[in-house]
């Protein structure tokens, strides 16, 4: 006779995990560890890495990565990929210079202008995934090389260079300075603003992927799309706003980067785009799409910007950087191996 002690071992869904388990099941778990790992390792080769200034260096470019690796997570567990997503911030940035600084235009209508360029670009990418039925990889991938060409000539034919400049003496401009590119103190610390904005994009993008019904869409497109179809998921509808989102980051990274700096590189942006899928990978999504973690792609971010100035605050050579990264990828790639086969088998 089955007790009912018994069936309540055997049913998974009221079966007691225990704590380590459960961690386990986490898909940032790895992040976590390598960021604390990497925090205590140059933090013992320097005391300027630890320092609040020092800190405040490297949440910098972090904070730049990770703003985009929060969309470009999402479209990967949806099962997708993005290769326009870098040189489309130098999309954005060059849209909005040249408007405001060759034809006039105010710098908020320039840059609300840039938007919708940038998230035509995110829909074109997105219906012809869906239309076509192509990889996602060979669809961006005719983007980026047609963005890149585009930011180069039109740059070149009208400013006659490969740089726009001058966006600093426009109108407005401290006031969008202040928005995207100023600073905040803490304990007399000056912070790069955009540290803020990653951390409100972090908490937005995991709260919409594991609280909201458009999360589940997510999960189940990148899961399964047959199977999610099937069930009355609108996976076309997901697909295209995914890919949005991600140009919409763009359009706010390259904004930023324009603003900041006054003028913006017709390269800008290019090959960045292999680093927010690096960063989402380290922080757990995999690249068959279906199992990933927002906060875990931040924390990728996070492990770049620590990466990348630890190395020049430990006085090496700054070519040791693209070791650590490809190490940080390979051992990232194993442990969500790993995590994913545990997470199969403690599901059974």
């Amino acid at each position: 006779m089955t007790t009912a002690s018994t069936v309540k071992a055997a049913d998974e869904r009221v079966r007691s995990i225990g704590l380590v388990r459960r961690l386990l099941l986490k898909p940032e778990l790895g992040a976590v560890i390598g960021a604390v790992v990497i925090f205590v390792f140059f933090s013992l080769l320097s005391e300027v890495f630890r320092s609040p200034s020092g800190v405040a260096n490297w949440l910098d470019p972090a904070a730049t990565i990770g703003i985009m690796a929060v969309p470009v997570a999402l479209l990967m567990i949806g099962g997708h990929f993005d290769l326009s997503a870098g040189v489309a911030i130098g999309t954005a940035g060059i849209t909005t210079t040249i408007l405001t600084t060759q034809y006039n235009m105010v710098l908020w209508v320039a840059m609300a202008v840039s938007l919708l360029v940038c998230l035509g670009i995110g829909f074109l990418n997105g219906y012809l995934v869906v239309r076509t039925g192509l990889p996602s990889f060979i669809i961006t991938l005719s983007t980026f090389l047609g963005l890149q060409g585009l930011n180069v000539g039109v740059t070149k034919l009208i400013t006659d260079q490969v740089q726009v400049q001058g966006l600093a003496d426009e109108p407005f401009y401290d006031g969008a300075h202040a928005v995207f590119a100023g600073t905040i103190s803490i304990g007399g610390q000056d912070f790069q603003i955009a540290i803020l904005w990653w951390i409100l994009i972090t908490a937005l993008g995991s709260w919409v992927l594991l609280r909201t019904r458009f999360g589940n869409w997510v999960f189940a497109i990148g899961g399964d799309l047959g199977a999610s179809r099937n069930v009355g998921v609108p996976a076309a509808r997901t697909t295209i706003t995914l890919f949005m989102a991600v140009s919409a980051a763009a359009w706010f990274v390259g904004n930023t980067q324009a603003i900041r700096l006054g003028s913006i590189q017709a390269v800008a942006g290019f090959g960045q785009e292999l680093i927010f899928i690096v960063a989402a990978v380290i922080g757990g999504c995999l690249l068959t799409g279906g199992f990933g973690s927002v906060i875990g792609a931040s924390v990728g971010a996070l492990i770049f910007g620590m990466t990348s100035q630890g190395i020049v605050y430990a006085g090496w050579d700054s070519d040791w950087f693209k070791f650590f990264l490809g190490a940080m990828l390979l051992l990232a790639v194993l442990a969500n191996r790993f995590v994913r086969r545990y997470a199969e088998e403690s599901g059974k």
